[in-house]
């Protein structure tokens, strides 16, 4: 089991910038796929960036070029550095990790297939 907890969120206007961070704790002995959701009200939870367990970042259509996933495995940490933010960007930010889970690109996985959840960290782009 993987103890997962984000912060960094916060409001900001469209155009600026904002990293999130996750910290790891439990199973933190192993590479495996960690990664970034969101949800805004009255939408599904989709997918932003996850990296998989050799470092490869995989990014939705949405955020790529924008947004950039970052893994430092010594510090258990997840970080999500975000830039030119825009309105659609606004929602709730869930780190997610599974010790199961290898490779995590999106065309491959849903969000259930992750076990662990933090308990999200709120972005809102004005």
């Amino acid at each position: 089991h993987v103890q997962l907890v984000e912060s960094g969120g916060g409001s900001v206007q469209a155009g600026g910038s904002l990293t999130l961070s996750c910290r790891a704790s439990g199973y933190v002995y192993s590479s495996y796929c960690m990664g970034w959701y969101r949800q805004a009200p009255g939408k599904e939870r989709e997918g932003v960036a996850t990296i998989d367990s050799d470092g490869t970042p995989n990014y939705s259509e949405s955020v790529r070029g924008r947004f950039t996933i970052s893994k430092d495995t010594n510090k258990h940490t997840l970080s999500l550095q975000m830039n030119n933010l825009t309105p659609e960007d606004t929602g709730t930010y869930y780190c997610t990790a599974d010790p199961s889970l290898l490779w995590c690109r999106f065309d491959d996985i849903i969000p259930s297939d992750f076990q662990n959840w933090g308990q999200g960290t709120q972005v809102t782009v004005s």
